[in-house]
This record gives structure tokens, sequence and C-alpha cells, in this order.
């Protein structure tokens, strides 16, 4: 007897196999290994169960043999309905699965199905506390509400709870929030400003085993002092001071070894509670919330890895080696870093908010210094193309032997393209004359996907915008980068990620200097600048003979092959239009992103619509042979219960097609 149920249990295991190997060519579609595994096993056992239940054990099924058991009809059920069970139950899986983080650090696939079933729950019970603190902290509530102004304050109350009680990375995003003038109003900006993160420093046995693990060398070889104190400890890292063997002072960032475990955890939980928010409400949505969380989860990453700073650094302060403004950035060393450490300069100095000392001994003129610092910015914006994308009064300090300003912390370093160089020299331009004819052509550069036949209208809107701003002096940076912003947003349109950081920086910059001189005026400062720009432009050519002869011949040398051919090309021209065959054709199927669209869209319809015939006849067959009491009643029975299955199996492929190409375009 024990041999029996034994080999039953060996043949309902191999039915299990063809039935995993049947379901997913019928599903069609790239689906799960484990949610696959779990909707057969599921369908297997219930159906197996119920089979028995039902129909088995009033037989004696024991006695007989294997082939005469398949011959019975009854098991022809039974396998079919395990092959439905199972797509259905896997249907529900991706139903309930929620959109993951694009690039996680969790790499679901690399690891155990037992913890990927673990760190989902754990995912799920997260996150579900989260979407309660939301709840509890009338969040959900007040979003609905959130552009009616007696509503604002209540709201970014409830934002900054649910924030803070989360904690975490949390807390960080609500950090980072705060310095988005552009987009929330001064409500939000108060009451996130309030988020705190207290964070204790490493012990000292932790520092000693994460350097004596992760230096490329022996640390009695680099180093001959440690100050075991350190010198500020933050969320991602902290610092220590030390002595190189030569005697050079440095600075040692170590990165927090639970970091990533955090980073795993609750950076996924934030694009899920953003996506939730976001589908709650239309302010959200106009926020572009989601990218927002977006964008800081591929921030920290960086911030993670030290040696994407060590390249930042090493980048800056080549692009500032030659700067008239003298802004200094640490020298950094590379052969003593590594993911998880970083080592450069120590700068004895003042952050510019506790400088004041420093600024008497010198004599300095903080407008002069302010102005240096604005000036050196631009140049990194505009002509470098490397640029500091976090420049508040933490990250600019003031060295106390020489007087200059010091950039600090080089994790969140921006990078813009010539193109978007020269669409925010057309902006700055633009702005400096009042001209919305080139603050348009400005802004063409730095969108993605304008569309030109609706440039009268920007003109227009944007004409608005500056006539909000002429003749007023001060005008804060915040103010006008958030009124460009919105005629942005009204036309659909948005800013590549570079240049939104390049001007949410202005924004960091423009506050860092009323820091340093709270009389200075940036709008004025920028408006010089981009003046000065334009008449260096036109006097180059005579200040510089040599070098733009130079420049002149380097242009000509690549346009002269072109030149070449345009005899023969205007030729072929005026053939083909002579003989009749020059035609403007569009076809739609030409784009392979349109063609594959257009083909997967078909392909669908013709699955459903299959599935509905056959579902719609078997209907029919079957209620017709209801009413027949002839023998061949069993066939028309038959034909409508297969044509019913086939029906339920091409519905469910549709469906699961349908939400996996949902979650691959999110």
């Amino acid at each position: 007897m024990i041999f029996t149920y034994v080999e039953w249990f060996i043949q309902i295991g191999i039915v299990g196999f063809i039935v995993y190997f049947v379901t997913g060519r019928l599903m069609g579609a790239q689906v799960n290994f484990i949610r696959k595994v779990i909707s057969v096993a599921a369908s297997v056992i219930l159906t197996s169960v119920v089979y028995w239940y039902t129909y088995l054990r009033f037989t004696n099924f024991s006695d007989e043999s294997t082939l005469h058991i398949a011959m019975d009809p009854s098991a022809l059920l039974w396998v079919g309905c395990m092959l439905l069970l199972s797509m259905l139950f896997y249907l529900i899986s991706e139903l309930v699965d929620p959109l993951q983080l694009n690039g996680s650090v969790d790499n679901t696939q690399q690891k155990s199905w037992w913890r990927r079933i673990r760190n989902h729950w754990r995912h799920q019970k997260r996150l579900r506390y989260i979407l309660k603190m939301a709840v509890t902290n009338g969040l959900s509530r007040t979003i609905k509400y959130a552009r009616q102004p007696e509503s604002q304050r209540e709201l970014a109350i409830g934002l900054r709870d649910t924030l803070e009680k989360s904690g975490g990375m949390f807390i960080k995003f609500g950090q980072v929030l705060s310095t988005r003038k552009e987009l929330f109003s001064p409500v939000f900006i108060d009451e996130l400003e309030k988020l705190q993160h207290n964070v204790d420093p490493l012990a000292p046995e932790k520092v000693h085993h994460i350097l004596y693990n992760e230096l490329p060398y022996d640390v009695s070889t680099v180093f001959s002092y440690i100050d075991p104190t350190p010198l500020a400890a933050a969320s991602i890292g902290q610092v220590h001071k030390a002595v190189l063997h030569n005697g050079e002072r440095v600075i040692i960032k170590l990165l927090r070894p639970e970091v990533k475990e955090v980073l795993r955890d609750d950076l996924g939980l934030l694009v899920d509670f953003s996506t939730w928010l976001t589908s709650k409400s239309a302010w959200a949505e106009s926020l572009s919330f989601r990218e927002l969380a977006h964008g800081f989860a591929e921030t920290i990453r960086e911030e993670m890895d030290f040696s994407l700073e060590v390249r930042n650094m090493m980048q800056m302060g080549k692009s500032l080696e030659n700067n008239i403004y003298h802004i200094h950035v640490p020298k950094v060393y590379p052969q003593y870093s590594a993911h998880n450490i970083l080592v450069m300069e120590y700068i004895d100095g003042e952050s510019v908010s506790d400088a004041a000392n420093i600024f008497s001994a010198h004599g300095t003129n903080r407008k002069d210094f302010a102005r240096d610092i604005l000036y050196s910015f631009f140049e990194q914006l505009l002509f470098a193309g490397v640029f500091h994308a976090d420049p508040h009064p933490g990250n600019i300090h003031v060295e106390r032997a020489s007087g200059e300003p010091v950039l600090l912390d080089f994790g969140s370093v921006g990078r813009l393209a010539v193109q978007q160089q020269e669409g925010l020299k057309l902006f700055f331009m633009g702005v400096q004359q009042e001209d919305a004819d080139i603050l348009f052509d400005g802004i063409v550069l730095l969108v993605d996907d304008i569309d030109i036949t609706k440039r009268e209208k920007m003109e227009q809107s944007i004409s608005q915008v500056l006539m909000r701003i002429s003749y007023l002096d001060n005008i804060p940076a915040e103010e006008l980068v958030g009124m460009i912003f919105e005629v942005v947003r009204h036309y659909g349109l948005k800013f590549r990620s570079s240049v939104a950081a390049a001007l949410r920086s202005l924004v960091t910059l423009e506050g860092t200097l009323h820091v340093i001189d709270p009389t200075f005026d940036f709008f004025d400062e920028a408006k010089a600048f981009s003046a000065e720009y334009m008449r260096a432009s036109i006097t180059k050519p005579f200040r510089e003979p040599m070098e733009t002869k130079k420049r002149l011949e380097e242009e000509f040398s690549t346009l002269l092959p072109q030149l070449r051919k345009l005899p023969r090309r205007l030729d072929r021209l005026v053939q083909l239009v002579e003989a009749g065959k020059v035609t403007l054709h569009h076809d739609l199927f030409s784009d392979p992103t349109s063609a594959n669209f257009v083909r997967m869209l078909f392909s669908r319809i013709i699955l459903l619509a299959v599935g509905v015939t056959f579902g719609i006849i078997s209907v029919a067959l079957l209620a017709i042979a209801q009413f027949i009491d002839e023998m061949y009643a069993v066939y028309l029975n038959t034909a409508s219960y297969m044509g019913l299955f086939l029906c339920a199996i091409l519905l469910v492929r549709v469906s699961v097609q349908a939400l996996r190409d949902e979650k691959d375009t999110k």
C-alpha cells in the first residue's frame, strides 16, 4: 500500500511538471519562475484533493492500473482543471504583485525562493505600516483637496508626520524635498525643514573593521594617525580626521555597513508609497511625485558608491583648475579609496554659515565672495558642463588660511551635454534681455519632445512670466524658476533630468549666497553675468584672433567633405524631381517601436476575439444539447466544455500578457 501511494505521488509530480511546462507555453508572456511554481503546486494540490474526495475515494483505484485510470474521463477533467487553475492562480499573483523599483539593488532573480518570499512579506508588512501612518496622519484625506489654500497646512503636516514616523530613507527624502522650493509652496517647505535625522556614530570596533577589510592597503602602512572620534556622522556615512605617513592631513569617509540593507528595504517602499500617493491625488501627479522618488533613489545609489564620488571630485577639480574665481576642490587619493572608503585632503575651515571670524580675519567683502561663487557656478553650468548639484551652506566652506571658498561633498554632481549648455546660455540671455523668443529657443534645447507648433502659445505664456518680473529688482531665483517650471508643465513638457537638477541647484545656491550676504541680489548678478558673456562673445574674435582663426579652420575642415558632395547631391535631387520620383511618404511601420506596438495590439485583439468566439459558440452548443435526447448530444456537451476550456485559457493568456506589458512600461 505504501508503495502504491509513493507511486501515485511520483505520478502526480510528473503530471505537475507537464502542467508547469504547458502553462508556460499557453500564457506566452515572460513569467516569474517562483510565482509559476507556486501557482502550479497550488493547483495540483487543490485539484488532487477535490478529485480524491469527490470521486477516487469511492473507487478501488489502488487496485487498478495507471493506464486504466488515465483513460477514465474524470482524469481528463482533473488534468484540465489543474491546467486552468494554475493559470488562474498565476493571473491572481500578477494582479496582487506590487510594482518594483527599476534598477533596484535588490536583485531578486539571484536570491533563493525562500528569501524572496520572506523579503516580499517583509516589504508588504512595512508598506502596510507606512500607508497606515499616511491614513492616521490624515494624509490620505487631505491630498484630495491639496489645491485649496486652507488645506495646505494640514496636508504639509500630514506629509511631514508620515515621512518622519516612517523613518529611514523617508526622512532623508523629506529633507531633500524641503530644498525643492520651485515645486512646493512655503507652507510645505517650512514643515519639511523640521525633519531631523539624528544618527548615532559607528562604534570604534566597526570603524576598525571597515578600515582593515575595505582599505586596499594595510592601514598601518598608509596612516600614521586616525582620530577615533568622528568629525561628523550622517545617514550614509561618517568622516574621521587622519594623517598620512608623509605628514599630509586627510579625511577618511566611511560608508555605513547597514546602509545597503536600508537601501534595499526603503527605496522600493518609497517608490511604492509615491506611486500610491500619485494615484490618489492629481496634486501629487502634477508635481511628478513618483519621478521625484525615482530621482532620489538614483541619487542615493550614486552616493553609496564612493568610487563615483572619487571620479566626480577628480572631474570637478580638473574643470576648475584654471578657474579665475579660485574655487578650491580638495585633493582626492584614489589609490587609498574604494567603494566604501574615500580618502581626501583635509581642509581647515568653516561652513559659510559659521565663517564670520574667517571673513573678518581676511577682511573679505562678502558680496564679492558670493559673486565669485555664483560666477564660478555659471562657469560650471555653461562651459565645463560638470557642476556641483547640491551647493547648500554645509557643502561650501571657507578655508581658514587663505579665506577662499572650498566645495565639499561630491556625491551629487550633475552633467550637461553641449546642447543643454547652449540651451541654458539662451535661457539666461532671454531672461537678461526679457526676450520670449530667445527664452523659447533655450527651452527647446532643455526639454524632451517639444511640439514646435505650439511656439506662439508658449511664447505668449513666457512673455507673461517676463512681464511679471520686468521693472523689478531682486527677483528670487526660486520664483523665476518656479514660474518657468509651471509654464513647461502646463504644455505637457518636462525638463531633462540634468537640466532640472541644474535649475534646482541654482535655487539652492541662492539660499547659500543669502547666508553669505543677506543683501546679495542673485537676479541682478545673473543678468550682469549674462550681459558680460554676450559682450565677451562679440569681442572674443578681436581679443583672440589666432584662437578664432584656429577655431574657424577646425569648423571648416569638418564642413569641407560635405560641401564637396553638395553639387552632386543637388544634381541627383534635380534628376529625381524631373523623373517624378520624389514623393513624401510616412509609414507608421517604419518606426520599429510603433510597428511592434501595432503588432502586439493586433495579436491581443485577435486572441481576445477568438476566446470570446469560442465562449459564445460553446455556450450556444451547450444550450442546444439540453434539448436533444439523441446519443450524439454527449458529443455536443464534450465539444462545448472543450470550447469553454479553450476560451478560459485564451482569456487568461491575454490578461497575463496585458498585466506584464503594463508593468514593463512603468
